[in-house]
């Protein structure tokens, strides 16, 4: 069985403002086989400093765990205490996040075929969504500027 690539998302909500439209959309991601979630943390970073973890069923908020309730995964065990550690790095005092650890389902028959080709992978970084927009808007202003001369 061949896994896809696994990676990971940090998502901060500053002054720890969490609105629940995120979790229909990362069920619709589940359900419909792009990804597999494989661990689901939350992180808190205090005024102070400090940080302090838990995972979904820790949640004393009903409507979040009913919420949750619709995203099929096995959470637990993948993110460390250093994990949330470093996560925690990130994010600006009186903030909370969502770590979540997942599997790229969809990329897992390219991985296949990219073995059974011989090849091997040198080189993935994913690119912010601001840096490609930024560049979609330049080449276009180029291409408006070239067309106008």
């Amino acid at each position: 069985m061949t896994i896809g690539p696994v990676e990971y998302l940090l998502v901060e909500f500053p002054g720890s403002r969490f609105k629940g439209e995120i979790i229909p959309e990362l069920a619709k991601l589940v359900d419909g086989g792009l990804i597999s979630l494989i661990d689901l943390v939350f992180v808190i970073k205090g005024e102070d400093g400090t940080v302090a973890s838990f995972d979904l069923d820790e949640i004393e908020d009903t409507d979040t765990t009913d919420a949750f309730e619709s995203v099929e995964g096995g959470y637990g065990g993948v993110v460390s205490d250093d994990d949330i550690l470093a996560a925690a790095e990130a994010l600006e005092p009186g903030s909370s996040a969502g770590l979540i650890v997942f599997e790229n389902l969809w990329a897992a028959p390219f991985v296949q075929a990219i073995r059974n080709a011989g090849g091997l992978v040198v080189a993935n970084q994913r690119i912010p969504g601001d840096i490609v927009d930024a560049a979609i808007a330049a080449s276009t202003d180029h291409q408006e500027a070239g067309a106008q001369s």
